[in-house]
């Protein structure tokens, strides 16, 4: 049985479809991870993203009966059986800090998004998981339009769940060529704001630099940090934000473009949540 750890979100270690265990930075503990994209699909490509076999799509039709029962079983297995004996946790990582949906790929394109967040619900409440932990919604954002997107978050926010919205560039470019998404600033703007009204809304940031065609994108570069800054002032004047999650990667990129990755040093991850502090946001940093 191999030792979870934050290098390893291997997400058939515990041999379910739709359920993983991992043990998160940004959490501090063990995160119960829930995958709508078995398919290792995403509306998005991200060239940090550490999913094998990345393609461009939406997630397949949940089965729904099969997800309830898997995190039935599981979260049983955490609570009551040797589920932390058996992947070698240590005593102060004994405990779910929280229980997220992300996997390997955009989880809100999910068809019936809100039917799969009554499941994943229904399930957590049933099994009684002692407080304190968190509801989590990774996501990149892009698809809150959606009327059943929006149910589905007006029920996580029923249950204190909270959006960690990926927000890696603010330039044009920078969105291109790092998220190789064309959905322009304007509207993703527009989403965060939504998100920020259906529930707890964190800004989740890489910070990173992409060297592309004699080119250099991302924050770590000084003229995308300024406009991230005044960005984020914009958005502190329409909208309340809980703040914004600053992370590395502690992984390897499985995409093509790993090798023209530079990702962020302690250091510089500190100095940048330094400026974002200035704004009056609070700022987690996860290395």
């Amino acid at each position: 049985m191999s030792k979870l750890s934050v290098k390893n979100h291997d997400r058939d270690v515990a041999g379910y479809r739709y359920v993983y265990p991992v043990i998160s930075r940004r959490s501090g503990g063990l995160s119960i991870g829930i995958n709508f994209n078995t398919n290792n699909a995403c509306n998005w490509g991200c060239v940090y993203c550490q999913v094998p076999d990345l393609t461009i799509g939406a997630a397949p039709a949940l089965d729904f009966a099969l997800l309830a029962q898997e995190l039935s079983e599981f979260l049983h297995d955490v609570l009551h059986g040797r589920f932390y004996e058996r992947f070698q946790l240590a005593p102060d990582m004994r405990v779910i800090k929280d229980i997220a949906i992300s996997g390997n790929g955009e989880p809100t394109s999910v068809k019936e998004f809100a039917k799969a967040i009554a499941v994943v619900v229904a399930q957590v409440e049933q099994a009684n998981i002692p407080e304190p932990y968190q509801y989590v919604l990774i996501s990149n954002g892009s698809l809150l339009h959606k009327a059943d997107v929006q149910a589905g978050l007006q029920l996580w926010h029923q249950h204190h769940g909270q959006i960690w919205f990926k927000l890696d560039s603010v330039s044009e470019l920078g969105r291109l060529h790092i998220n190789h998404t064309a959905m322009g600033l304007q509207q993703q703007s527009a989403n965060l704001l939504l998100a920020s009204k259906l529930c707890q809304t964190w800004v989740q940031t890489c910070v990173l630099t992409l060297a592309s065609e004699g080119q250099r994108y991302g924050l770590l570069e000084e003229q995308e940090q300024i406009a991230y800054l005044a960005f984020l002032r914009d958005m502190l004047a329409e909208t309340s934000l809980q703040g914004v999650m600053l992370y590395a990667l502690a992984r390897p990129s499985l995409q093509p473009e790993a090798q023209q990755i530079t990702s962020a040093t302690k250091a510089q991850l500190q100095a940048f949540a330094g400026r974002i502090r200035q704004l009056g946001l609070m700022v987690q940093v996860a290395c």
